[in-house]
C-alpha cells in the first residue's frame, strides 16, 4: 500500500468516526421535550443501532469522488457529525467547484418563498449558485467542467417540500449533459406511512412535480430511483444515478432530525404536523409563522374567540407572516405528544375541515389564487371541504389511486418497509 493511499484511509476513518454535538448557541439544531430514542409500541420498533446517514459513510463514496471536479447540492442540513459536508470533503482533498443552493439558501436562513441570491461561501470562497428564484434548474454553464454532482439534503417526506423538486431539476440537467448524480441518502422522518391525494399532472408545480401522494413514504434516494424508473424527467431522460444508502435504517425507524430542516420546522412535532397543516398555506389562516410554535398553532383574527390566542410578529425566517401584529384566535397543538403523532400514521384533514366549518367568513377562507390546489395536487380537497364532506368521505376519494401507488413504490424501496 502506498503512503498516499494509507493517508487517505486514515483520513476517511477519522471523518466517519466524528461524534455529532449540538452547539447550545446554534438555533438550527432541534431541541425537543422528549427523548430522541424510538419508542417500542405496536406501531413502532426500537432501533438499537445508530442510524448512519449516507454522508457519514465516506468509505462508500470517496473513490467515486476522487480526482473529480465536484458540484454539491447542499444546505445547512448537510452535516457529517459536527462538520458540514463541504468542509469534510475539502479536508479529504476533494475538488469542489461550486455549490447549488435550494429554497432557504445554503445556510437555511431565507424565508419560505424568498428568492435566494447567488454568491460565494464566505468560509471557502466556493461559488454558490441559487436554484430557488427565477433559476430552479442548473444552466449548461453551471455544469461546465463538472464531472459529478452530489445531492445531500434532509427532506421531511411531504410532496410539497421543495427540496425534492430541486433534486428533480438536478437530475434532469445532469441527464441532459451526461453528468452522473451521487445521492447521499438520509432518513425520512415521515417515512413510516403513506397518505393523501395523488397529484394530478394539471396541478404540477414546484410545490408538487410528481404523481405521488402528499406523504410519499420515500427517502430522497428512493424517490430519485422512482423518478428515473418512471421516466418523469423531461423527454423521458434517465439520469446516471448512484445512491449511498443509510445504514441501520428502515421505514419503521422513527428518526429524530438533529438539525431543523428549514426555518419554520423547529422541532419534531412541527415536522410530524407539517403534512397535515401545510394545506392552511392555501388559506388566509396563520399556522404559526411569526411565532416560536411554527406548524404547531393555528389562528386567525376572524376566528371565533377561544381560550387560546397569539400574535404573529416579524421574525427571522418569517419576515412578513400572515396577520402580522394582529391577535389571532385558534388552536394550540403544542400539547400533542410525539408518540401519539407517530402512531397516527395518516394525514389529519380534520384540522382544516373544522377550522373552515367554524370560520365566520367562509367566502374569504381560501386564497383567491387557489394555491390550495397545488398543495393538494387536485381541486377536490377544496371542493369537498366547501361541500361539507367529512374526513372519512374525503379519504375515500384517494383510496384506489393510493393503493396503486403503494404497489409501484415497492419497486424502488432501498429499505425494509413499514408494518
Amino acid at each position: 500500500m502506498s503512503l498516499n493511499n494509507y493517508f487517505y484511509i486514515l483520513l476517511i476513518l477519522l471523518i466517519t468516526t466524528l461524534i455529532a454535538c449540538k452547539p447550545k448557541n446554534d438555533s438550527s439544531y432541534i431541541n425537543n421535550d422528549v427523548s430522541p430514542k424510538s419508542v417500542n409500541t405496536s406501531h413502532q420498533i426500537h432501533i438499537d443501532k445508530k442510524i448512519e446517514v449516507g454522508a457519514e459513510r465516506t468509505e462508500e463514496y470517496f473513490e467515486i469522488l476522487k480526482n473529480k471536479k465536484i458540484a454539491l447540492t447542499v444546505n445547512h442540513t448537510s452535516f457529517i457529525g459536527k462538520h458540514h459536508l463541504v468542509d469534510s470533503l475539502l479536508s479529504m482533498g476533494l475538488d469542489i467547484q461550486r455549490i447549488f443552493a435550494p429554497e432557504h439558501g445554503f445556510r437555511g436562513e431565507a424565508d419560505a418563498g424568498a428568492t435566494v441570491a447567488h454568491g460565494k461561501d464566505e468560509k471557502t470562497g466556493i461559488p454558490i449558485i441559487s436554484l430557488y428564484g427565477k433559476r430552479k434548474k442548473p444552466l449548461p454553464e453551471d455544469l461546465k467542467n463538472i464531472d459529478i454532482v452530489v445531492f445531500d439534503i434532509q427532506d421531511v417526506g411531504a410532496r410539497f417540500y421543495t427540496y425534492i423538486s430541486t433534486m428533480h431539476y438536478i437530475m434532469e440537467a445532469c441527464a441532459e449533459h451526461n453528468i452522473p448524480v451521487l445521492i447521499l441518502d438520509r432518513p425520512n422522518p415521515n417515512g413510516h406511512y403513506v397518505d393523501g391525494f395523488i397529484l394530478e399532472t394539471s396541478f404540477s408545480s414546484f410545490v408538487g412535480m410528481h404523481p405521488i401522494p402528499v406523504v410519499h413514504g420515500l427517502t430522497v434516494g428512493e424517490l430519485a430511483q422512482m423518478i428515473n424508473g418512471e421516466r418523469w424527467l423531461k423527454n423521458k431522460l434517465k439520469c446516471d444515478l448512484k445512491i449511498i444508502p443509510c445504514k441501520n435504517y428502515d421505514h419503521n425507524s422513527l428518526y429524530q432530525l438533529p438539525i431543523k430542516p428549514s426555518p419554520n420546522l423547529p422541532n419534531m412535532r412541527s415536522i410530524y404536523l407539517y403534512p397535515s397543516l401545510c394545506f392552511f398555506e392555501g388559506t388566509v389562516v396563520n399556522i404559526g409563522r411569526g411565532t416560536q410554535q411554527q406548524f404547531q398553532v393555528i389562528g386567525d383574527p376572524n376566528y371565533p374567540d377561544t381560550n387560546f390566542s397569539y400574535t404573529p410578529i416579524s421574525r427571522a425566517g418569517a419576515k412578513y407572516p400572515k396577520h402580522e401584529n394582529k391577535l389571532c384566535y385558534g388552536k394550540n397543538l403544542t400539547s400533542l405528544s410525539l408518540e401519539d403523532l407517530q402512531k397516527e400514521k395518516r394525514l389529519n384533514l380534520n384540522y382544516i375541515i373544522d377550522f373552515y366549518n367554524n370560520y365566520p367568513k367562509k367566502e374569504t377562507f381560501f386564497l383567491k389564487n387557489n394555491f390550495i390546489h397545488k398543495l393538494a395536487g387536485t381541486d377536490l380537497l377544496k371542493k369537498y371541504i366547501i361541500e361539507g364532506k367529512t374526513e372519512k368521505e374525503i379519504r375515500t376519494a384517494w383510496k384506489k389511486e393510493l393503493g396503486e401507488y403503494l404497489l409501484m413504490r415497492k419497486k424502488y424501496l432501498l429499505y425494509n418497509d413499514f408494518n
